[in-house]
């Protein structure tokens, strides 16, 4: 049986789930930091006209939660391990059914309890049927235009620590037969260090039908300039319009390259949020992005705390189509 596509993400949507911090031990000396940028991120998209469900682990966190957000936005109490909705959550399809594949803590690296469940949870709060399926497909792994075309990496989906027994032709099968996806972009590498194995919401985005965001080099010590420049060269091959935007350029933590990238941005129906991370790339990346979306509020927040624990705005959040 296929389906009808998933809504691209700028398609209108009734309310946006984002995961709420809670494990001190995954973000050593920034859980409080990175609890406020949530809630910066809930409260922006709240104030915007959009309903949040802020998803919290137990009465502790909520309370916490409750201290940093306005009344605007809603609390909704699950077991979860990682904040990382994007991957955990249901993937809504057009027909207003949702999909679970299966997780293994993005190639058994990191386990964490409620992280195989939250997906149905969320799925069942909101009254959808919920289809699983045995192949192993976070949501940040791929990015649709809402056409049937999608995007994603070779590092992330042919990686062997997720279905090593699958080919590229087995995975394009799959997509296609459970998320309508008919057309495949293959990018190479994703970002350096980046924990997900090169999940392509840290590196290219569609902005529209058949329009894709990618990062441009900020300077010569950026060190994801061959990738970028490899993904840009991969989708103008495929035939997809090629958007460049800014990227953040070398960004350090403890000598370490971090994954920063303004792709990880959240679209919502009245606005875009943008991560930040005190580059001095900052303000015109989210500039580039408002370009993009000229009939949204485009808002930049501060998320080098939430990058320390993994992830992303985007990486957060996981948006509930709207359905007649």
């Amino acid at each position: 049986m296929a389906y009808e596509t998933m809504p691209p993400e700028w398609a209108p949507q009734s309310w946006l789930w984002i995961g709420f911090p809670h494990l001190a031990q995954e973000w050593p000396g920034f859980l409080d930091a990175a609890q406020r940028q949530i809630a910066a991120f809930a409260n922006a998209v709240a104030d915007s006209g959009q309903e949040v469900r802020l998803v919290v682990r137990d009465e502790a966190n909520a309370a916490r939660a409750a201290q940093l957000v306005s009344e605007k936005v809603r609390l909704e109490r699950h077991i979860y391990g990682d904040i990382w909705l994007r991957d955990t959550g249901p993937l809504v399809r057009s027909d207003g059914t949702a999909l679970r594949p299966a997780f293994n803590g993005w190639g058994d690296k990191y386990q964490m309890a409620g992280d195989e469940t939250i997906g149905d949870d969320l799925a069942q709060s909101a009254d959808l049927p919920v289809e699983t399926a045995d192949y192993v497909l976070e949501g940040g792994a791929i990015d649709g235009d809402g056409t049937g075309l999608v995007v994603t990496t070779q590092q992330c989906l042919l990686n062997p620590n997720r279905n090593p027994s699958m080919s590229a032709d087995d995975i394009e099968a799959a997509l296609a037969a459970d998320l309508g996806f008919d057309r495949v972009l293959w990018l190479g590498e994703g970002l350096i260090n980046d924990h997900t194995d090169g999940h392509v919401d840290n590196l290219a985005r569609f902005v529209g039908e058949n329009r894709l965001a990618v990062p441009e080099a900020s300077g010569h010590d950026d060190p994801n300039e061959a990738i970028y420049a490899d993904a840009r060269y991969r989708a103008e091959s495929f035939g997809v319009e090629v958007v460049t935007i800014p990227s953040p350029g070398l960004i350090l933590r403890d000598g370490a390259i971090e994954p920063a990238s303004y792709v990880n941005f959240a679209i919502t129906t009245p606005a875009v949020i943008v991560p930040t991370f005190g580059s001095d790339q900052d303000e015109a990346g989210v500039a580039a992005i408002a370009e993009l979306f000229p009939d949204r509020a485009t808002i930049g927040l501060p998320a080098d705390a939430v990058l320390a624990g993994g992830g992303g705005f985007h990486c957060a959040s996981q948006q509930m189509p709207q359905f007649p």
